[in-house]
């Protein structure tokens, strides 16, 4: 299992507190080894290939569906071994049959219309025994979290779902309770393994500024450089700058926010993630 010490480096300059403990959790979970074949369905940018790469020997593929994320995970992880990035669908993975020991999805599955035929479709291409790991917004988060969609929803029962405001509900399909996602799981013919929930106490506002501001002017270049490394999570070198760079003081902010919340909060507690761990039954 990858040490507490190179995980917390390769995440230290993460401003997404859950983002953070979605890491270790796959990390816990799926514990990469020698030999493993390990599938990033909906890789995005590459940032597990690089993660899993950088604290063991395991083969990782990336599975994405927008070919502009395949190409910038190309650039960003030239040169690293070990990882193949392919342009696909969940629904339809060009994989063969029971080809994946293990399975990463994380931040997916809320953005899929079908996510019973997505989680089928990946349990094809899982070996038997084998586990996925998954990680899904909680419906149930934290009101300084969101504040604007908690507000919408409390008072109007509706939500901002596009563009700088959209909060948690970004270009997301739905929200899951544990009940919808323990279903989903069910229905897509797996095996509850564990479960957890975690990142109670935040910054208010927190997916706004990082998400809705942070990551647009990032993307859009217009950060300057030392501002842009220091909030890179492609930087897992642990080495974030000088104590003033404008994002470091940030950090230090969201993380005295972030000091009491766990790895596992009680189920009735509002979360910003639920996750499951899955296995494809027979092995």
């Amino acid at each position: 299992m990858a040490d507490q010490e190179t995980i917390r480096r390769m995440v230290a300059n993460e401003a997404d507190m859950a983002y953070r403990r979605r890491v270790q959790t796959i990390f816990d979970w799926l514990d990469p080894q020698e030999g493993d074949r390990i599938l990033d369905a909906g890789c995005g940018r590459g940032f597990y290939p690089r993660f899993i790469r950088a604290a063991s020997s395991a083969e990782v593929v990336g599975l994405e569906l927008e070919f502009d994320y395949v190409q910038i995970a190309r650039r960003a992880l030239a040169g690293l071994d070990g990882i193949t990035l392919v342009n696909g669908s969940l629904y339809d993975p060009p994989f063969p049959d029971e080809y994946f020991d293990k399975v990463i999805l994380s931040e997916v599955l809320e953005h899929v219309p079908d996510d019973v035929g997505a989680l089928r479709a990946l349990a094809r291409v899982l070996k038997p025994g084998g586990l996925i790991a998954i990680t899904v917004p909680n419906a149930n988060y934290p009101f300084w979290w969101d504040p604007i969609n908690k507000t919408l929803e409390t008072l109007f029962g509706t939500h901002i779902q596009h563009g700088v405001l959209a909060g948690i509900w970004a270009n997301h399909v739905r929200l899951y309770t544990h009940e919808e996602l323990f279903r989903t799981v069910r229905r897509a013919g797996l095996e509850l393994v564990e479960v957890r929930s975690f990142t109670h106490y935040c910054f208010p506002f927190i997916h706004n500024i990082v998400y809705g501001f942070g990551k647009t002017a990032l993307e859009a270049g217009v950060l300057p450089g030392s501002i842009a490394k220091a909030a890179d999570r492609h930087n897992i070198t642990g080495d974030r700058g000088s104590p003033l760079n404008p994002v470091n003081i940030g950090l230090r902010v969201f993380e005295w926010f972030d000091r009491r919340n766990t790895m596992n909060e009680p189920p009735s507690r509002s979360t910003v993630n639920l996750c499951v761990l899955v296995r494809k039954p027979g092995g």
